[in-house]
This record gives C-alpha cells, structure tokens and sequence, in this order.
C-alpha cells in the first residue's frame, strides 16, 4: 500500500490557503478515483481506494502543519507501510507558483511539516512532492516574515494557476505510484 499524504492545517479559517495545497491534491486525487476521507486514524482523515492499480491511503493530518509527523509517522507502522511508499505533498514558497519538484530524499528547505515527519520517521529518505505557491515581496518577508503568507488564501487570479497546479501535481502523483520516484521526477521536474 502507498500512503500519500497531503500537509495542511485543519479549519475552515486555513481552507483556500497557501498552506494547504497537498490537500486540494488529495481532493483532487480523492475525485478521479472516488476516494472517500471516511474515516479518522493517527491523527489524520483518511480514504484508501486504487490508484494505478496499487492500494493507497490518502491522509490529511489533522495535527497542524507543524506536528505532521505526529500522524505520519504512526500511519506508517499501523499500516506497515514502507518508506518507500510514502509521498508527502506540500507547499513551497521558494518555487514559483505552477512550478513542482520532486525529490526522493533531502533537507526540509525550511518546511516546518518536513522537518516534523523527517523528525518523527528518523529518515529525510522519503519521497517528497513540492508545489510552487509564490513567495512574499522581499519587504514583506522582511517585515512579516513568511507564514503570514502562507497561511493567506490565493489571489482571485492566481485560480487558473493553482487549478492548473493541482491537476498537474495529481498527475505526478499517479505516475509515481504506477512508475516510482524516478519516473515522476523525470516527467514532472
């Protein structure tokens, strides 16, 4: 089984938000392939269906994006899932909003949910897909910093980016668990 979680944070305030981009893939993911989030486990809403022709597990920590890997990390050993069956779907405000990454392995860049489940699963070896949301004004980052703008809903007119974005970064996700790491990252870097 794969498990491919998306970071977010719970509540309706944090919705639309930057932040949570990994859930509108998982949304996304859970409509092409009539996945429900039925139930709760570890922390996170989860739904389990098929994906081409693998059994997955779509989680959406309910722990705030700090303490992801509260959830991750026992969605793991309850399932006996392996490493190398997880993909973490996050935001990343150092890529251009459209632009995604994926990275079999490395540092959490700052993210504060990477560098809980990196934390809580012992390992920076996972597979992790980064999704470009924009960056603040270099006066804004200055004086605010940069959850501020994280935490802020997308602009009216970024809609067709981040639509675009999130069918993309489902796209990358099924290739990855029909055809691995590598395989998306060649297609989707």
């Amino acid at each position: 089984m794969y498990l491919l979680v998306g970071l977010g944070n719970p509540g309706v305030q944090y919705v639309r938000t930057r932040h949570n981009i990994g859930w509108f893939v998982l949304d996304e993911l859970a409509r092409r392939h009539g996945i429900e989030f039925s139930r709760k486990n570890c922390d996170a809403r989860v739904g389990s269906g098929i994906i081409a022709e693998q059994r997955v597990m779509l989680a959406k920590p309910q722990t705030f994006m700090n303490l992801s890997g509260k959830s991750v990390a026992p969605l793991l050993r309850y399932h006996n899932i392996g490493i190398s069956q997880l993909l973490v779907i996050c935001d990343d405000l150092n890529l251009p909003l459209g632009k995604l990454r994926v990275r079999s392995s490395g540092s959490d860049g700052g993210h504060n949910g990477l560098k809980s489940i990196a934390g809580m699963i012992a390992t920076t070896n996972y597979t992790r897909l980064r999704l470009g949301v924009g960056e603040p004004e270099r006066t804004e980052r200055a004086e605010r910093g940069t959850a501020d703008f994280v935490l802020r809903p997308f602009l009216p007119d970024e809609s067709p980016a981040v639509e675009s974005t999130t069918a993309r970064a489902a796209d990358c996700v099924e290739t990855f668990v029909r055809d691995g790491t590598t395989a998306a990252m060649n297609q989707f870097n």
